[in-house]
């Protein structure tokens, strides 16, 4: 009883707050869109329990789901972007930004509103990472700090095409990796090294890595 009177007071609470911000930025039809997002968040809440399990299940120095829920940045932007999408996909625009752009400055992670993000998906530290409007990510794919999935260019005239990569099932790309273009798919089960460069698609089961050359010499005498 005590939990069903502490839910029925949070949600008036969020309620008024949600219809109030709506109203200060001049988005018409508040009501309706609040009963619209709110349908879609015991949905959010599945889906972002599999991105905490999944943290979990992933990295090595996590000690329980509660330090995922509570200190994980990678989380934490994650949680943003399932709620902000939700909106997205109600036509409201401004708001999902703000919240975007507020959790980018928090984290270091740029995931816009408007990106297809699947079932567990798992960030790695994430300081850095940029993911684009139109970025399609399937499900359990693993991101490391510096990945960008972005366009190969900036014009307004691309504004309904789909201008970010598609990243399919089972992917992991590591740090630094760039992958540019609307029509880039990498496949399924591919591991991405890091610092690669990508314009071109990567069938499935692949792995792409950059060649670089390390020399480890004995150092003269008096040089530090």
């Amino acid at each position: 009883m005590f939990d069903c009177e502490q839910e029925e007071a949070h949600g008036e609470y969020l309620e008024k707050t949600f219809l109030k911000i709506l109203a200060k930025l001049e988005i018409e039809n508040g009501k309706e869109i609040w009963n619209s997002f709110k349908l879609e968040l015991p949905g959010i809440r599945k889906k972002l329990d599999l991105d905490a399990i999944a943290f979990e299940n992933n990295d090595p120095a996590s000690h329980c789901l509660e330090e995922i829920y509570l200190a994980y940045p990678g989380f934490h932007a994650i949680s943003i972007y399932r709620l902000s999408h939700a909106l997205y996909k109600l036509n409201v625009f401004i708001l999902p930004r703000m919240m975007s752009e507020y959790v980018h400055g928090i984290t270091g992670i740029d995931i816009h509103p408007g990106a297809t993000i699947g079932e567990s998906f798992y960030i790695d530290h994430g300081t850095g990472i940029v993911i684009g409007e139109t970025s399609i990510i399937k499900n359990h794919v693993k991101i490391y700090q510096g990945v960008t999935l972005g366009g190969v260019q900036v014009s307004k005239s691309l504004a309904k095409v789909k201008r970010h990569p598609t990243i399919e099932d089972n992917v992991c790309i590591y740090a630094n990796a760039t992958i540019l273009g609307g029509h880039i798919i990498i496949g399924a089960n591919s591991i991405i090294g890091a610092n690669v460069w990508i314009t071109e698609s990567v069938p499935e089961n692949s792995l792409v890595t950059y060649k670089t050359e390390i020399k480890i010499r004995p150092k003269k005498n008096g040089i530090r």
